[in-house]
């Protein structure tokens, strides 16, 4: 998937790995599902070469849709 940049519609750079300073894991997003059940996942990032914006991202976002009946 080509992001295109909110700041400046510049085609931004893909699959940069995202890591906290002094961490060894980095960030993790997770979404309890149920009693016992959770998703999580590791974030990316996408860079703007032309103005240095950064968006960050998740390609297993279909598994933190929750469904209510």
């Amino acid at each position: 998937m080509n992001r295109i940049c909110n700041q400046c519609q510049t085609e931004m750079i893909d699959e940069c790995k995202v890591n906290i300073q002094g961490g060894m894991n980095g960030i993790k997003i997770s979404q309890k599902k149920g009693l016992f059940s959770s998703v999580s996942a590791y974030p990316k990032a996408s860079v703007c070469p032309n103005c240095g914006y950064v968006a960050f991202y998740i390609d297993e976002f279909r598994e933190f849709i929750t469904y209510h009946k």
